[in-house]
C-alpha cells in the first residue's frame, strides 16, 4: 500500500503525518478515523471486514431490542454519518475504500439484520450471507464498488450487500425457516 498523509490534531494545530496503515494511537488522534475503522477493529491484520462485522454484532443485538422505527432512524443516521466519515477517512488515507475502513460493514450488517428476530440461527445466517455478498461482490455490488467514488461509493456496496442479505433472510422467515 502507498504511503498516505493523515491529518491529526496536535493540541494547538493540525499536523500532517505520513503513514501506510494508521496505528491505534493515530486512530485515537482522529475521531473520523477512529469511527471509520470501527473503534479500531479495522486494524485487524487479517480479514478486517470480518473482524469489523463481528464488532458490529453486539451493537446490533442491543439495537434490535429497540422499537423498529427507532432502529430504522439509527440506521439512517449511521448511513449519513458513515458516508461522511468513510469519505473523509478515505481522503485522509489517500486510498479509496481502505480495507481498514469498516463502518460500511457495520451499516451493511445492521441493514441485513434489521427485520429478523435475534437468535443464534438468524445471527449465523445473516452474518455469513452478508460477509459472502460483501467479499464476493456479485453484480451489481461489484459495479457499485468499482464505479462510485467517495464516501457514498464506500457505503453503497455494503448497503446493497445488506439489502440482498435482508431479502434472503425475509424469504427464509416467510417460509418459517428462520
Amino acid at each position: 500500500m502507498e504511503a498516505a498523509s493523515l491529518l491529526v490534531w496536535r493540541s494547538t494545530r493540525w499536523d500532517i503525518t505520513i503513514l501506510s496503515n494508521p496505528s491505534f494511537s493515530q486512530l485515537l488522534g482522529s475521531p473520523v478515523l477512529f469511527l471509520a475503522f470501527g473503534l479500531g477493529s479495522g486494524l485487524a491484520p487479517r480479514a478486517p471486514g470480518t473482524v469489523g462485522t463481528l464488532v458490529a454484532v453486539p451493537i446490533w443485538y442491543v439495537a434490535s431490542h429497540l422499537p423498529f422505527i427507532t432502529y430504522l432512524c439509527l440506521l439512517y443516521a449511521a448511513v449519513v454519518v458513515g458516508t461522511y466519515i468513510c469519505g473523509r477517512a478515505s481522503a485522509q488515507l489517500g486510498v479509496h475504500d481502505h480495507s481498514g475502513i469498516v463502518w460500511d460493514e457495520w451499516v451493511g450488517f445492521w441493514i441485513a439484520m434489521a427485520a429478523v428476530t435475534p437468535s443464534w440461527l438468524s445471527l449465523l445466517l445473516g452474518f455469513s450471507l452478508f460477509r459472502i455478498f460483501d467479499i464476493l461482490k456479485p453484480w451489481p455490488i461489484s459495479w457499485i464498488d468499482k464505479n462510485i467514488d467517495g464516501g457514498i461509493g464506500i457505503m453503497l456496496d455494503d448497503i446493497l450487500a445488506g439489502l440482498v442479505t435482508a431479502a434472503l433472510l425475509a424469504i427464509l422467515k416467510s417460509y418459517g425457516l428462520l
